[in-house]
């Protein structure tokens, strides 16, 4: 029993770190939109060529987004293995993990900033808040491969006489 929620373990919370990425980079993606169709216009040399840049800049972009938040995941990395650890299925201590990662990892880390996505922290830590979200939705509500997550209730004592 121990050994099979393991395994699981061992399959959730990569695949929940990978959609918390994922979810980062879509948020970051999004409160950036002007600025992501400027840089893509910026790309291409006439009206025409818009849809061409887009497709040149949008990988590019993504690809910025995407190393910033892997980045930021090595403080959330220690959040989750608290988390399983103890088995803490909070969602609001996985939406805190995601949040304090990402406000960590913006204002210590060296993050890269050849398009100056990051010049307002406060998407950025809304991108972790989300992150942390999704990861709990995918891996943390069932933290900690020791307890049981739907545990039959313990019988009750009979009276005392």
């Amino acid at each position: 029993m121990i050994l099979g929620r393991l395994l699981i373990r061992l399959m959730l919370v990569p695949l929940g770190g990978g959609i918390a990425i994922l979810t980062a980079v879509v948020f970051m993606i999004a409160a950036h939109w002007n600025r992501f169709t400027a840089v893509a216009v910026e790309k291409a040399a006439t009206s025409d060529d818009v849809v061409a840049a887009l497709a040149i800049a949008g990988p590019w972009i993504a690809l910025v987004i995407m190393m910033s938040a892997a980045a930021m995941m090595l403080p959330a990395a220690l959040g989750v293995t608290i988390a399983e650890a103890f088995a803490i299925r909070s969602w609001v201590f996985h939406v805190a993990n995601g949040g304090l990662s990402a406000w960590f990892g913006l204002t210590v880390g060296d993050v890269s900033q050849p398009y100056n996505l990051y010049e307002d922290p406060l998407i950025g830590v809304g991108a972790g808040i989300a992150a942390g979200f999704a990861y709990w939705v995918v891996a943390g509500w069932s933290a900690g491969f020791w307890k049981p997550v739907f545990a039959q209730p313990s019988a009750a004592p009979p009276p005392a006489a």
